[in-house]
């Protein structure tokens, strides 16, 4: 079962390589956009790429398969520990709660006042975005404080051990 976990992660790993090599390689030697896709109110002077969009769905097509793979692991895992080992399985939810206690906490720091953007008309400049990007730089910035105390202490903790 593990070599064919192995196998198969493997194969899917290098897929993805090629579709961002393929995909980069449209974004940069795509030439400028053409017609509906060049954006009015930008100074003609900036290069506006062709393949943005292309770009832009990659991206967010790798965040969901990220997001879809955690979800299935720690589920598949929670699922096999709740089976082996009750209370192990509950220590689990543990970094689970505590992470939705930083995003509320974040959610609830960050700020949903309309910016002030010169040249921007767009529909995102709402409360709910707003609230939304501030949660997640929040969460970002707490996390990677954690981490890097995490990484302190345990070299400490080695060295005294």
């Amino acid at each position: 079962m593990a070599k064919l976990t192995y196998k198969v992660s493997y194969y899917v790993l290098y897929v993805i390589f090629a579709a961002i090599i393929v995909v980069l390689g449209m974004f940069y030697l795509g030439g400028n956009a053409q017609g509906d896709a060049v954006l009015s109110g930008i100074d003609p002077e900036m290069w506006q790429p062709a393949q943005m969009n292309a770009l832009l769905f990659l991206m967010y097509g790798l965040l969901a398969l990220a997001v879809i793979a955690t979800v299935v692991a720690f589920l598949f895992q929670f699922g096999m520990a709740l089976k082996d080992n009750f209370g192990k399985a509950l220590k689990s939810l543990i970094g689970v709660i505590l992470l939705v206690v930083v995003l509320a906490i974040a959610w609830s720091v960050g700020s949903g006042e309309p910016l002030n953007i010169p040249g921007y008309s767009g529909s995102d400049n709402v409360y709910f975005w707003l609230k939304i990007t501030d949660m997640f730089l929040y969460t970002f910035y707490i996390l990677l404080g954690a981490t890097v105390l995490a990484m302190i202490f345990s070299s400490i903790k080695k060295k005294l051990s």
